[in-house]
């Protein structure tokens, strides 16, 4: 585990593991048919709140709305229990920034499934929000009294469900549609960086997963979702099913929301340069399949040392240039990016640079001086 992820604060995660445990009451309840009917609403009324709510508007702005429904979403999607709007979206934007890097703050290539799942939340390094990176939220004082008292949606809704349905009504109705969308918002944190196809080259590990799709309303098209962070419409594809952009076109008709943000075509088709943090990110993954402390060892047991002097200086003027038998060609980086990488023009520049990289390392370790 990072070094800085050690210091889960247990308290906080007390509440977590009542509902849990409290889940199993249904024994004592029982299960009707009618509560399981206001379980499966309010999972898709609440799973919407986070897909179209806490994700898509707060956190990326993919659409625009009135002030009222701002406010309706923002109680909605509270009404889950993940903390804040001003929270959630402070959050997310970071992990955005810092995409599967050590910087994220739920990484599974970094920090492993279960951390990225769920431990993360616990932790006392992300306890707290950076309300400086959501000053376009700050700016309403009805979602800064919902970041003060963000369980009061959640405890409003439970009491609800306990005097319209009874104790059926609390444990299933609420407790169980609480504890399947958590888990259903944290797999695209986990599961959706692990399992699945890549269409686009993003930078980071983000993954297609249809049956996530399906699960959360089209949050599982998480590929698509990180290669154009902005669109309303995660399922770019006519056969890639997303329930809550086809439930935003039905509030844009009747005028409750509005600009619903689309992918450009250019995207959508793979055409797109992509940026160079983009370019970068993935070339650091790229030089990264190729072991450098290797490559050294071999180019030490096949050199003098006078032609490892010559081949260091080498590396350093002009890396790209370098030939040798031990070390990693142009067309080998290029194979190899092409096996992991969707289509892009930017392809012949990520190989460049990460040969650039690799030879860098490889220099390093043969002790040459850097540039």
């Amino acid at each position: 585990m990072h070094a800085d992820h050690h210091d889960i604060v247990y308290p906080s995660a007390i509440p977590f593991v009542l509902l849990h445990i409290s889940a199993v009451a249904a024994v004592w309840t029982g299960v009707s048919a009618a509560s399981l009917a206001l379980c499966g609403a309010f999972y898709l009324l609440r799973m919407f709140a986070v897909t179209a709510g806490y994700h898509r508007y707060f956190s990326h702005r993919a659409f625009a709305t009135s002030r009222a429904f701002q406010f309706v979403l923002a109680c909605l999607a509270q009404s889950n229990a993940q903390k804040s709007v001003l929270w959630w979206a402070s959050k997310h934007r970071h992990h955005h920034r810092h995409a599967d890097t050590p910087e994220d703050v739920h990484s599974p290539r970094h920090t492993g499934f279960l951390y990225s799942h769920v431990g993360w939340i616990f932790a006392r390094c992300h306890d707290t929000a950076d309300l400086s990176s959501v000053p376009d939220l700050t700016r309403y004082p009805e979602l800064r009294w919902l970041h003060t008292h963000e369980n009061a949606p959640a405890f409003a809704l439970a009491a609800m469900c306990l005097a319209f349905g009874g104790w059926q009504g609390l444990v299933v109705g609420f407790v169980w549609s609480t504890i399947l969308v958590w888990h259903a918002t944290f797999c695209i944190n986990s599961l959706a960086h692990v399992s699945g196809t890549r269409a686009y080259v993003t930078g980071d590990d983000s993954r297609n997963n249809w049956l996530l799709a399906i699960a959360t309303m089209g949050e599982g098209w998480h590929n698509n979702h990180h290669a154009f962070q902005s669109s309303a419409r995660q399922g770019f594809r006519w056969w890639q099913v997303d329930l809550t952009y086809y439930l935003l076109r039905a509030l844009a008709f009747a005028g409750i929301v509005r600009g619903l943000k689309q992918p450009p075509l250019s995207v959508v088709r793979g055409e797109q340069r992509l940026g160079a943090k983009v370019v970068h990110r993935t070339a650091e993954q790229l030089a990264a399949r190729f072991s450098a402390e290797r490559i050294a060892q071999s180019l030490r047991a096949a050199c003098s040392e006078r032609e490892l002097a010559a081949l260091c200086q080498a590396l350093h003027d002009a890396a790209a240039t370098v030939f040798h038998p031990n070390l990693p060609s142009r067309a080998a980086l290029m194979a190899e990016a092409r096996t992991l990488y969707a289509r892009t023009p930017s392809l012949e520049e990520i190989v460049e640079r990460a040969q650039q990289m690799l030879f860098a390392a490889v220099r390093q370790r043969l002790g040459a001086v850097q540039a």
